[in-house]
C-alpha cells in the first residue's frame, strides 16, 4: 500500500483539525474529504445544490460521503437570484462564488465551523480569476493548493486510497454553457443538462453542450468525433427533446 495523504496534507489537517468542505463530489474535493477524514480531522462537507450543477454531481456525492462514513450537509441556493449571476459577464464566477460561499460559511460557522476549506489545488492557474478572487476575500483556504499537490497527484492519491472519484472527467458548472453576455435562465440550463443527460447515456464522455444561439454546440475529444459522425442520427433523436438544431466541433475546454 502506497501513500494516500502526503505529509504536507497530513501537516495542514494537524493545524486546522476541525474543518468545514466546500464538496462538489469531484477529484478534488472528494480526496480532500477522504484525506481529512484519514488524518482524523473532524470535517464536514457542505455541498450547494443550485440549477448550475447536474443531478448527477450530488449523487456521487452522496455516494462518497457514505462509502466514507462522512455527515454530508446540502444547501439548496438560488443561483440565478443574483442579478449580476444572471447578466453573465465575464467574471460572473466572482458574484457567483461569493453568493455560494456566503451562504455556505454562514450555515459552517451556525453549526461551529470556523475553517473552511476547497478542492483548488495547484494545477489550477490562480491568475485573476474571478472564482479564486472571491474565495481569497471570504478567507476560504485551499490545502492542495497551499500544499503544492497537483491534479495529477489527487487522482493518483485517490486511485491509491480507492476512490471511485480518481479518474472521474472534470465537470464545469452549467452557467459555462451559456455565452458571455447572454442572460442565463433556468430553462437554458435544464435544456443543457438534459441534452448532457442524453448525450452520456449513448456513451460520449469529456464533451460539453454549448449554446450557440438556440442550437446546441456540441464539443466532443478528438477522438470521439468519428463515432459521433456516424451516430449523428441517433444523436439527433437524442437530442430532440431539448434541441431542434445540433452542430459539433471538437473539443474546447472550458
Amino acid at each position: 500500500m502506497g501513500e494516500t495523504v502526503p505529509r504536507a496534507l497530513a501537516e495542514f489537517f494537524a493545524e486546522h483539525p476541525r474543518v468545514a468542505l466546500a464538496y462538489s463530489g469531484g477529484v478534488d474535493s472528494a480526496y480532500l474529504l477522504y484525506a481529512a477524514r484519514a488524518c482524523g480531522c473532524d470535517v464536514a462537507a457542505y455541498c450547494v445544490k443550485s440549477a448550475f450543477q447536474p443531478g448527477f454531481e450530488l449523487e456521487d456525492a452522496r455516494r462518497l460521503a457514505v462509502s466514507l462514513g462522512a455527515a454530508l450537509h446540502v444547501i439548496e441556493v438560488d443561483a440565478l437570484k443574483d442579478p449580476e449571476v444572471r447578466a453573465n459577464p465575464a467574471d460572473r464566477c466572482y458574484y457567483c462564488k461569493r453568493n455560494l460561499f456566503t451562504t455556505l460559511i454562514a450555515c459552517a460557522r451556525n453549526e461551529g465551523f470556523n475553517t473552511v476549506i476547497d478542492g483548488t489545488n495547484a494545477s489550477d492557474d490562480a491568475g485573476d480569476r474571478p472564482g479564486m478572487r472571491a474565495l481569497r476575500e471570504l478567507g476560504v483556504l485551499s490545502p492542495l493548493r497551499l500544499c503544492g499537490i497537483t491534479k495529477a497527484e489527487v487522482r493518483a492519491y485517490s486511485k491509491e486510497a480507492g476512490l471511485f472519484t480518481w479518474d472521474k472527467t472534470a465537470y464545469a458548472c452549467l452557467a459555462t454553457r451559456v455565452p458571455t453576455g447572454e442572460e442565463i435562465t433556468a430553462e437554458k440550463l435544464s435544456r443543457v443538462e438534459g441534452a448532457e443527460a442524453a448525450l452520456f447515456s449513448l456513451g460520449f464522455t469529456d464533451f460539453r453542450v454549448r449554446l450557440f444561439h438556440d442550437a446546441a454546440r456540441l464539443q466532443l475529444p478528438a477522438a470521439q468525433i468519428e463515432s459521433a459522425a456516424r451516430r449523428r442520427g441517433e444523436i439527433r433523436a437524442a437530442l430532440k427533446p431539448f434541441f431542434d438544431v445540433i452542430l459539433m466541433d471538437t473539443m474546447d475546454r472550458g
